[in-house]
């Protein structure tokens, strides 16, 4: 364990609400290749704010990694749903096109 992910863990054991530490642990997992840690956390990212599009893209970029590209796609288009904004419209936009829609 990285002492990030274990600073991140003790900022989220006192608030277990913050989006951006939840966040962080998912992408220090996928930093450190523990996809499979990283989902839960991308998907209780969503769970807090649902229209965070940068969890969903990177939850599907992990998804991919993991050869799970149903789900990927499927975090694609929640985020193409949820997402206000442009810039991250089209990089999900794009994620899914490269995966065929």
């Amino acid at each position: 364990m990285t002492p990030r992910i274990q600073l991140l863990e003790q900022i989220l054991a006192q608030d277990p609400t913050s989006k951006l530490a939840r966040y962080g642990l998912a992408m220090e997992y996928v930093n450190t290749g523990e996809w499979a840690r990283a989902i839960p956390e991308f998907e209780a990212v969503l769970k807090i704010d649902p229209a965070y599009s940068a969890a969903y893209y990177h939850g599907g970029q992990t998804l991919e990694k993991m050869g799970r590209l149903d789900d990927a796609r499927d975090f694609y288009r929640r985020g193409i749903a949820a997402t206000r904004d442009p810039h991250a419209l089209g990089e999900l936009e794009a994620a899914l096109s490269i995966l065929g829609d």
